[in-house]
């Protein structure tokens, strides 16, 4: 199993809700450049937070890598979203590959909690930055993270 966890794009600093956030021209260059990394996955889905910036880098990596499925938009990946939530769902996935476009403080700590098994020891996700993870299956501490790239590193 391969899990890639995306944190979205740069986005403007202001909107008339953080939901309406808007990638910048900074943010989606960061998305195809982490996009660039997927060029050779074999992704079943890709899962997006509902919020504009995260759909729109989910379109950018869409657009960049050639996937020819829809990007499934999900509540269960916002910002502050509850790990247990999204284990719960992510139990229900058959998918050997799949990608999370998603938030900080949200994918740090998902991060974290696949790869360490506790919510103690996040990972650190710029703007843009991809993890790879991989493991028999998406579960607490049975997780190993395979590579973590930024965009602007």
């Amino acid at each position: 199993m391969k899990l890639w966890l995306l944190r979205h794009g740069e986005a403007e600093p202001r909107a008339r809700s953080d939901a309406e956030r808007n990638l910048t021209e900074v943010g989606r260059a960061e998305a195809a450049r982490s996009a660039a990394h997927l060029l050779e996955a074999t992704l079943g889905a890709i899962l997006a937070s509902p919020f504009n910036r995260a759909q729109q880098t989910a379109e950018v990596v869409r657009q960049t890598i050639g996937y020819s499925g829809a990007v499934e938009t999900v509540p269960w990946v916002k910002p502050e979203s509850d790990l247990r939530e999204a284990m719960l769902y992510l139990d229900r996935r058959s998918e050997s590959e799949l990608l999370i476009v998603t938030h900080q403080p949200f994918v740090g700590l998902l991060a974290g909690w696949l790869v360490h098994g506790h919510r103690d020891q996040a990972i650190s996700m710029a703007t843009g930055s991809l993890a790879e993870l991989e493991g028999d299956s998406i579960a607490a501490g049975l997780m190993r993270l395979v590579s973590l790239r930024h965009p602007n590193g």
